[in-house]
């Protein structure tokens, strides 16, 4: 296997509560990609001062802030785990997960007819 080509494991796990290092967001992981999976149009537009490494797992979002609920697409570096116990309210989390017993959020799995 080529060196430059290892791919690290995620950090954070489906169903889990994070929130962005820098900008005032907070989500729950809903899709792992082990690397940058995304257009290059949508890498681009990220100002190259900021621009994260393609090499690292980037997490798709069901994501809000104060003003709205939104799918995010975020590299593992700008992430943080979020221990607040606040809760979301963005739509989508009831679809597709229930919470547990212990609170976490736990992925609902399609009935199959």
């Amino acid at each position: 296997m080529n060196e430059d080509l290892r791919i690290r494991a995620a950090k954070f796990g489906i169903g889990q509560v994070v929130r962005h290092r820098v900008y005032p967001f907070r989500g729950v992981v809903f899709d792992v990609d082990p690397v940058f999976a995304n257009t290059e149009e949508w890498w681009e537009a990220i100002p190259e001062d900021v621009r994260p490494s393609k090499d690292q797992p980037f997490y798709h979002l069901y994501a809000e802030n104060d003003e709205n609920e939104y799918v995010a697409y975020v590299s593992e570096q700008n992430l943080l785990a979020d221990d607040s116990g606040e809760p979301l309210r963005h739509s989508q989390i009831e679809e597709t997960f229930f919470e547990a017993d212990d609170g976490s959020l736990v992925e609902r799995h399609r009935a199959v007819n």
